[in-house]
C-alpha cells in the first residue's frame, strides 16, 4: 500500500470512528420525552431512535464492534506512517517510531473521538436523527456478530439479575431539574417555575395549610336575626357563609351571600324559616387528612367550590374554598397573598404570620427542610414542635442560619414571628 493510500485509509478510518462516536453519545443521550413528541407529530426518524433506545444491547454492541475494528485497522495501517517525515531530523529509530505513534494517536483522539462526542453531547437529538438510518443499516449488516456478542451479554445480565433496558421513569425531581435549568437559561420565567413547583406541592400539602381555621370562620345560626346576618355580611364580605343550627359543630348547610342579600332587598326574608329554605344542604364535608390535590379532586367530582373540614372527632376545624386552593397554586404569582403572611423588613429579616404554611417559609428563607416537618403545617407548628410547650412572647428558636422569635401571641396562638438571618463576620468567622 502506497503512502497516499495509507493516508487516505487513515482519513477514512477517522470518519468511520467519528460516526460511531457521535452515534454512541447522541443515541444514548437523546431525550426520550423530546423524541416522543417528535414521533407523535409524525417524525419517523424519532420513532427509529426510540426503538434503538429500547434495545440498547444491539445498538451498543454494533458501536463497540465498529470502534474496535477501526482501532485495529488504524494500528496496522498507521504503523510508522509518519516515520519517513521525522527520521531526517531524528536518527534514533525508536524515538521516531514513538513520535509517529503519538501523533497518529493524538489525531484519532481529537478528530475521531473528542470533537465528535462533544458535538453529539451538545446536539443529541439533532445528531441522533441525522445518523439513525445509517445506524439501523449497520445493525442489519452486523446482525450475526451482534447476535453472538449481545447474547453472551444477556446471559451475564441474567446471571446477575440485571435489567436489560434502562428505566426512563420521570420523577418530580427530574421535572423540577428541567424547569430549573430552563429558568437559568431564560427559557422559563421565574413565575412559571414557581407555578410548576406549586402544582407538584399540592400533593404534599395538607388541606390545613390553606384552610380558614375554626376561629376565623364567620357563620350564621338559625337563631340569628336579620340585622345580625346583615352585620356579619357587611363586616365580612364573603361569597358564601356556613349555616349552623346553634354552634359551629352543628352544621346545617351553607348560603350564598348574593342570593341572601337579594332576598333581603326584596323583603322576602324573615329570619329562621327563610334561612332554612335558602340554605344548601348538600354541603361538601371532608376529613382533615386530605392533601390539597385530593381536595381539588373532590371539588371537581362534586362540582362544588366550598367544603367544611372535620377532624377525627367530628369537630369543625376549618373550611376551604376552590379559591383557597387556586391561591396556593398561584403562590408567588399572587403578590397580595404573599404579603399577607410574609413581610420582608430588609435583606436579612422577615415578619411572618404564625399561620404561614411551612412550604412558603421554606421558599422565602431558602431552607430545604425543617425538622420533622411532616408533623406540622405552619411556622407556628414548627415553633410548638421545637419549644415543646405553649410559646410566649419573646420565646426564640435557633435553626440553621436563622433565629425565630415570637413577637406576638393572641390567646395562646402565635400571631407573628420575627425571623433574622445570622451573618458571619468576615474577620473573625463568628456569627453576628
Amino acid at each position: 500500500m502506497s503512502t497516499i493510500e495509507r493516508f487516505l485509509s487513515i482519513f477514512l478510518l477517522i470518519v468511520i470512528s467519528s460516526f460511531f462516536s457521535m452515534a454512541e453519545i447522541s443515541l444514548a443521550g437523546a431525550r426520550k420525552i423530546k423524541l416522543q413528541l417528535m414521533a407523535e407529530s409524525g417524525n419517523k426518524k424519532a420513532k427509529k431512535v426510540l426503538n434503538l433506545q429500547n434495545n440498547p444491547g444491539n445498538f451498543f454492541t454494533s458501536v463497540q464492534i465498529g470502534l474496535n475494528i477501526v482501532a485495529l485497522l488504524a494500528g496496522i495501517i498507521g504503523d510508522g506512517i509518519l516515520s519517513p517525515y521525522i527520521s531526517p531530523f531524528i536518527k534514533n529509530e525508536s524515538i521516531v517510531f514513538l513520535i509517529s505513534f503519538l501523533l497518529v494517536t493524538a489525531f484519532f483522539i481529537e478528530f475521531a473521538d473528542l470533537i465528535p462526542k462533544r458535538i453529539a453531547m451538545i446536539y443529541p437529538e439533532t445528531v441522533a436523527l441525522l445518523l439513525v438510518n445509517k445506524m439501523v443499516f449497520v445493525n442489519g449488516l452486523l446482525f450475526p456478530i451482534i447476535f453472538f456478542f449481545n447474547g453472551i451479554a444477556n446471559i451475564v445480565f441474567k446471571i446477575f439479575k440485571l435489567s436489560y433496558a434502562r428505566e426512563d421513569n420521570v420523577t418530580y425531581d427530574d421535572i423540577l431539574a428541567i424547569v430549573n435549568a430552563g429558568t437559568l437559561s431564560g427559557n422559563v420565567k421565574t413565575q412559571e417555575q414557581s407555578f410548576i413547583q406549586n402544582v407538584f406541592e399540592l400533593e404534599e400539602r395538607w388541606v390545613s395549610s390553606a384552610m380558614t381555621t375554626r376561629d376565623d370562620i364567620i357563620y350564621f345560626t338559625l337563631s340569628d336575626s336579620e340585622q345580625e346576618i346583615k352585620d356579619k355580611i357587611e363586616e365580612n364580605p364573603h361569597s358564601k357563609f356556613l349555616v349552623c343550627e346553634d354552634s359551629i359543630d352543628s352544621i346545617y348547610g351553607y348560603v350564598d351571600s348574593k342570593f341572601l342579600l337579594s332576598k333581603m332587598l326584596k323583603g322576602e326574608f324573615s329570619n329562621l324559616q327563610n334561612l332554612k329554605e335558602i340554605s344548601n344542604r348538600n354541603i361538601l364535608i371532608i376529613p382533615n387528612t386530605l392533601s390539597l390535590s385530593e381536595v381539588l379532586d373532590r371539588f371537581n367530582a362534586t362540582m362544588e367550590n366550598f367544603a367544611v373540614i372535620l377532624n377525627e372527632y367530628g369537630h369543625v376545624v376549618g373550611l376551604i374554598t376552590l379559591q383557597d386552593v387556586i391561591s396556593t397554586l398561584m403562590g408567588d404569582l399572587d403578590p397580595l397573598n404573599q404579603e399577607e403572611y410574609i413581610t420582608k423588613r430588609d435583606d436579612n429579616s422577615w415578619l411572618i404570620d404564625g399561620l404561614t404554611p411551612i412550604e412558603d417559609v421554606k421558599k422565602v428563607l431558602n431552607i430545604e427542610h425543617f425538622t420533622e416537618e411532616d408533623t406540622y403545617e405552619t411556622i407556628a407548628g414548627f415553633m410548638f414542635y421545637m419549644l415543646k410547650n405553649i410559646p410566649k412572647k419573646g420565646a426564640s428558636v435557633e435553626y440553621l442560619d436563622y433565629s425565630f422569635e415570637v413577637v406576638d401571641v393572641d390567646n395562646f396562638k402565635i400571631d407573628q414571628l420575627l425571623v433574622i438571618k445570622k451573618l458571619k463576620s468576615t474577620h473573625s468567622g463568628e456569627e453576628i
